[in-house]
């Protein structure tokens, strides 16, 4: 899987490394590539000299935004790394259960994800409807609170489709199709299926998180930049 080209003193949480805020226009961007969001070329890694008010001259290296939200984007990484390396032996008191009654031992591995998944969609709506007076943009995401909502109604509010059309315009279609099946399962876990999230729907989300990573950073330069110079992007369905 994609962990195992991670060196041995990188956690999970490296999916956000190498990955910066540009400077013109806070889409996320490689720090050595141009910018997926306006084009701008990539930024240089020289040392500035800055002059201060009482004369002194002072070498400063370059500097820059990280990607990540805030620093719990690192948490919520660790955490899911953790219960997926978590010694089996701490998983068995599900196995008398019968197989098909039988919920992963894991199955906390896919509830983190999606409560990260719902951060991450609340900082791309965030950004999407930057524009709007502060207050109409509480008023949206109080009305629409629900991660279902968000993600069928009011993503279509703003932007004239859902996440999962944007996923698939943008070459992600089987993200998109995990994340439906991911937000299906654990609807079924809340409400009295836990066998709803087995093995499979564990190994298969950690093998795409990666993937999953890097669609929502395509989608986020998509909606969430200042401008997209002359890049239309995707057509929009009405």
């Amino acid at each position: 899987m994609w962990y195992d080209n991670l060196s041995t003193s990188s956690s999970w949480a490296s999916l956000w490394s190498g990955y910066i805020l540009c400077g013109d226009c806070l889409g996320i961007r490689r720090i050595d590539k141009t910018c997926p969001g306006c084009g701008a070329p990539p930024p240089s890694l020289e040392p500035r000299e800055l002059q201060l008010e009482e004369g002194r001259r002072l070498t400063v290296p370059a500097v820059f935004a990280g990607a990540e939200g805030r620093y719990e984007d690192y948490v919520y990484l660790q955490m899911l790394q953790r219960e997926w390396e978590r010694p089996a032996p701490e998983f068995e008191r599900f196995a008398h259960f019968p197989e098909h009654e039988r919920p992963s031992a894991r199955a906390a591995l896919v509830l983190l994800f999606w409560s990260y998944f719902e951060t991450r969609l609340e900082r791309l709506l965030r950004g999407g409807m930057r524009l709007l007076p502060g207050s109409v943009t509480e008023d949206l995401l109080d009305r629409y609170s629900s991660v279902g909502a968000r993600l069928y109604r009011l993503y279509r509010v703003a932007f004239g489709r859902t996440y999962f059309e944007d996923l698939t315009a943008l070459g992600h279609g089987r993200v998109a199709t995990l994340l439906v099946e991911l937000h299906k399962r654990r609807n079924e876990f809340a409400h009295g299926r836990p066998q709803a999230i087995d093995d499979a729907t564990v190994a298969t989300l950690v093998e795409a998180l990666k993937d999953e990573h890097e669609s929502w950073i395509a989608v986020f330069n998509l909606r969430a930049v200042k401008s997209r110079g002359s890049d239309p992007g995707p057509e929009r369905s009405e």
